[in-house]
């Protein structure tokens, strides 16, 4: 994994400010003194449970928080909802990184549905932490091809024997119709797991042209970011589960 942004001297106004909510202390202590060493990275408040999160972000205003999946009171996917959708009044909203033990996990699936922007293995290297808070504070997903299979095995899994819906005029089959035909060849690549470098070099064209393309395409679907664009792709009927990669 590589992330976003060199450590090094950034103004003040580019520092990462980051939430942790977990509830092992060991494992909030760990991550916040991981962190904190970085000069691009802020820690700002850690909380033991949900309820505590929550509350804790109303007022620290993060942009992006560490959010532990099992948590006592109120779990990780019921917090990230909280934050995720603020009720009236409240604006901000952090970006969420889900922490979970296990790669396939029930919830993950659910919590990117509601728009957070990937998960991390609790156990992953700590430069691979740290690269994470980077990629998801510059509004990626934390999304690589191994976790887009398993996503889209999620997916499948769930829509197994359900009907399709009919009569939606503003489902995502229309929804897709809004994009041009090079949009849609690069969201297919999205959401087969490929990076922008990646798409660039298949499509042969230039890697800010691609940034462009995918600015444009969550633009007009309304999307928060690579995350909810795999599973756009999916439910629209785009990309079916079972496809192999181009």
């Amino acid at each position: 994994m590589n992330g976003i942004g060199a450590p090094g001297a950034f103004p003040s106004d580019q520092v990462t400010r980051v939430v942790i909510v977990d509830d092992q202390a060991m494992v909030r202590a760990g991550f916040a003194a991981l962190l904190a060493a970085q000069s691009d990275i802020d820690v700002v408040g850690e909380a033991p449970d949900g309820v505590a999160g929550v509350e804790l972000c109303r007022r620290a205003h993060p942009d992006v928080v560490l959010m532990d999946v099992r948590m006592p009171r109120l779990n990780g996917l019921e917090a990230a909802q909280q934050l995720l959708d603020p009720p009236p009044g409240v604006t901000h909203q952090p970006k969420v990184l889900m922490l979970t033990t296990f790669d396939v996990d029930d919830y993950v699936y659910e919590a990117l549905r509601l728009g957070a922007s990937g998960f991390l293995l609790k156990d992953a290297p700590p430069a691979d932490l740290i690269a994470a808070v980077r990629v998801v504070a510059e509004g990626e997903a934390l999304l690589a091809p191994s976790v887009t299979r398993r996503l889209i095995a999620e997916f499948a899994k769930q829509r197994s024997g359900h009907a399709p819906r009919k009569g939606r005029t503003s489902g995502p089959e229309v929804r897709l119709n809004a994009l041009t035909e090079r949009e849609t060849e690069v969201l297919e690549l999205v959401a087969r797991g490929r990076s922008n470098t990646e798409i660039a070099e298949f499509l042969v064209l230039a890697e800010q042209t691609v940034k462009t393309h995918v600015s444009r395409i969550f633009a007009k679907l309304g999307l928060r970011d690579r995350a909810q664009a795999v599973i756009f792709a999916y439910e629209s009927g785009l990309v079916a589960p079972g496809d192999h990669d181009q």
